[in-house]
């Protein structure tokens, strides 16, 4: 989702572009394998790395931890390994689910992290190694990514909502958790400023600006949709088991770009009537 948004911004931008996947492109590269990897790096020599690769499946990560750890960790590790061999400065994407969610205020890039699920605890062992590896990283932080190529919550919620009938219970939404939703679009034009204006190594938080829980997220996306009719109920995250534990309020404030005086990013509410409007073109609605 992220990585061919990241694709397109570049390319828009001037930029010669060297996709990798596992499957089946012109350049396959699995993180896991070290020697894959650094062969791979030696032989392109790019100016810089986009690390978009993960294991995303918050929930699945519980009872795959093995698998998260050897994807997230390990994969991350050998691509650090492999820039500090190679000179190659690296941007990696991270998670707001490194931090447990108990801070009453937004959480900046000097707060301790404490993750509370295997998913973000794996994510907080890539900064770590990257950290300790190579020098040159920007580790970039984000939340409640959305975007349009591939599956996200505005896009189940419209799907959910389109087949809804009159007479039917309301769409059930938890409604007490807190974070900042993403478009992938502007975190990728983020990235691209980092690598481009070579701006300061270290963390960074970005999100989209304002703060909401899942039920107003979705309310939201469904009255821009003109899926308004839809009844929505908002309920407690005790009625929604889900095998992962999730941060209460895991707002992000970005306060490297605040302490630096780098353009704000935009409030969430802007940025998802331009997803929701790239996505009506894209279907044919527009």
């Amino acid at each position: 989702m992220l990585g061919r948004e990241a694709q397109a911004i570049y390319s828009q931008a001037g930029h010669e572009i060297l996709p990798t996947d596992i499957v089946a492109t012109e350049r396959i590269l699995d993180i896991t394998q070290a020697s894959n990897t650094l062969s791979l790096l030696r032989e392109y020599r790019p100016d810089a790395l986009l690390h978009c690769a993960a294991w995303t499946n918050v929930d699945g990560a519980e009872s795959h931890e093995l698998e998260a750890y050897r994807i997230n960790a390990l994969g991350t590790w050998n691509l650090a390994y492999a820039c500090s061999l190679t000179d190659i400065p690296i941007c990696a994407i991270s998670t707001d689910f490194v931090f447990d969610g108990e801070k009453s205020e937004p959480y900046t890039e000097f707060d301790p992290p404490n993750p509370l699920n295997v998913y973000g605890k794996s994510k907080l062992a890539a900064e770590m190694r990257i950290r300790n590896i190579w020098s040159k990283h920007w580790i970039v932080r984000t939340s409640w990514l959305y975007g349009v190529h591939g599956k996200c919550f505005p896009d189940t919620i419209i799907k959910a909502a389109e087949k809804w009938e009159p007479g039917a219970p309301p769409l059930r939404i938890v409604a007490d958790q807190f974070g900042s939703p993403t478009w992938t679009r502007d975190l990728a034009m983020f990235t691209l400023q980092l690598i481009e204006q070579s701006l300061p190594w270290g963390t960074w938080h970005f999100s989209n600006q304002g703060e909401t829980n899942w039920h107003e997220f979705a309310r939201t996306a469904l009255d821009l949709s003109g899926l308004g009719n839809v009844p929505t109920t908002p309920i407690p995250s005790t009625d929604w088991k889900s095998p992962a534990p999730r941060p209460r309020k895991s707002t992000l404030r970005p306060l490297s770009i605040e302490m630096l005086n780098l353009p704000s990013p935009p409030n969430w509410k802007d940025s998802l009537s331009s997803y929701l409007k790239e996505r009506s073109d894209r279907n044919g609605k527009g």
